[in-house]
């Protein structure tokens, strides 16, 4: 494999799945950083992830936005200048995924005019890529690293210079029309814009739709399912680009230029407390991942959710409510997670990704391509290593939809990961 080839394929996995790597190893990190900072003295500054987007900016750029996630030993907020003095970030433009021939590259000046403060561990970086003479689609390569060190954090990105999507030129933005949001959802009475970089008033229909996604499907279920060929729309309504927008309701929304469109923006408009779940009702269901079909079947027909939930649960930690407490803590904190990193079209416990989360964990590492995600889970247990394969689908909401490659030899693998959920066993 070329020298490009292998440095996507073989991401390490805090470059790629950054998101998920984030916050799930976030307690062993700062255990391990408060240790060393104890030793050191010294408040190291950590990369936790990297996600990026990019805008048409004209037909000869594109302007990139990239979100950095750091860290810092117990728990410190990271300052402008920790981020600025401490890394430094280039990018190199590709063809593809497969070529190794160079047609750009840069060096960008993390300083007052690239780089904007969003929280206490995260930042945006903002830059614009030029065009490739004769290239309408390019592979962005960035590299951020530490200074001084050979520490380095890669992310890469498929660009579109010619533009042809809506989500190519327009995106969704923070209130204040200053930051991009990278992610599929929001909550009720958020109040966002869809705008691009120009500014640009148009109008764009919405439709919303109340359909109700299933869930994921067992890494051994082999048998396709019979998804609907439509959707029912339960809403159609019109908004205006660059002018602020909040959804009262939740559901599916899908905005586009025309109501013929095959591609467009898809967005999922929750509860309050998304990507938490609180509800009884909704609390039920993630857990069909380590249940029994009657199990799943009491739950779901139950009147009262809660009182079933907890019953649930105690039976399967015979009684031991401190075993309870523990289990259902670190199961329902993967289940946000997986809602905060992997929601699509769907709430992300729903997703395969989610699944694979919530019930295996973060991976070790993980390997990508162009259309193609490998998950890699090293020595356990009950095996050496393990790998969940998942395939880039054409969606018409999102453009992250994966599907799970699946087998029936997962199954000495997935049911003693589910065994030791329903034991307790499970420790994060």
């Amino acid at each position: 494999m070329n020298r490009i080839g292998l440095i996507l394929f073989f991401l390490i996995a805090v470059g790629t799945f950054s998101e998920a790597q984030q916050t799930s190893k976030t307690k062993k990190r700062k255990g391990d950083a408060q240790t060393t900072a104890a030793a050191s003295g010294v408040d190291d500054v950590t990369i936790l992830g990297i996600k990026s987007k990019f805008l048409s900016r004209d037909t000869n750029s594109v302007a990139i936005f990239m979100r950095v996630d750091l860290s810092k030993p117990n728990n410190i907020p990271v300052r402008w200048k920790d981020f600025t003095d401490k890394f430094t970030l280039n990018y190199v433009v590709y063809p593809d995924f497969a070529s190794r021939e160079r047609l750009g590259y840069g060096n960008i000046p993390l300083n007052e005019q690239n780089v904007v403060q969003l929280s206490a561990t995260k930042f945006m970086i903002r830059f614009d890529v030029k065009r490739p003479v004769n290239h309408a689609t390019a592979v962005m390569l960035a590299e951020i690293s530490e200074i001084g060190t050979t520490k380095k954090v890669l992310n890469d990105l498929a660009v579109r210079f010619n533009a042809p999507k809506l989500s190519d030129r327009f995106a969704l933005f923070e209130r204040t029309g200053q930051v991009v949001m990278l992610q599929n959802y929001v909550n009720v009475n958020d109040t966002l814009l869809i705008k691009d970089i120009k500014k640009t008033v148009k109008p764009l229909y919405v439709m919303r739709y109340k359909h109700d996604f299933e869930a994921a499907s067992s890494p051994m279920n082999t048998t396709p399912r019979n998804a609907p060929r439509t959707l029912g729309v339960d809403t159609t309504f019109m908004i205006n680009t660059s002018t602020p927008l909040t959804f009262k309701e939740e559901g599916l929304y899908y905005m586009t230029e025309d109501t013929t469109d095959a591609t467009g923006i898809g967005l999922v408009v929750s509860n309050k407390r998304f990507p938490k779940m609180t509800r009884p009702a909704e609390l039920v269901r993630p857990v069909m991942y380590m249940s029994q079909n009657q199990e799943i079947n009491e739950l779901l027909g139950t009147k009262d959710a809660k009182k079933s939930l907890d019953r649930y649960w105690l039976s399967l930690m015979n009684g031991n409510t401190d075993l309870a407490k523990r289990t259902i803590s670190v199961f329902y904190n993967r289940v946000e997670e997986a809602n905060r990193l992997f929601t699509t079209y769907k709430e992300g416990w729903k997703t395969d990704k989610g699944m694979i989360f919530i019930v295996m964990g973060p991976p070790d590492r993980v390997q990508r391509s162009k259309d193609r995600e490998v998950w890699v889970y090293s020595q356990r247990a009950n095996f050496s290593e393990i790998n969940f394969t998942f395939n880039r689908r054409a969606n018409q909401f999102v453009e992250d939809h994966y599907e799970l490659q699946r087998y029936v030899e997962y199954q000495p693998i997935w049911y003693p990961m589910v065994e030791a959920w329903r034991t307790g066993a499970i420790r994060d």
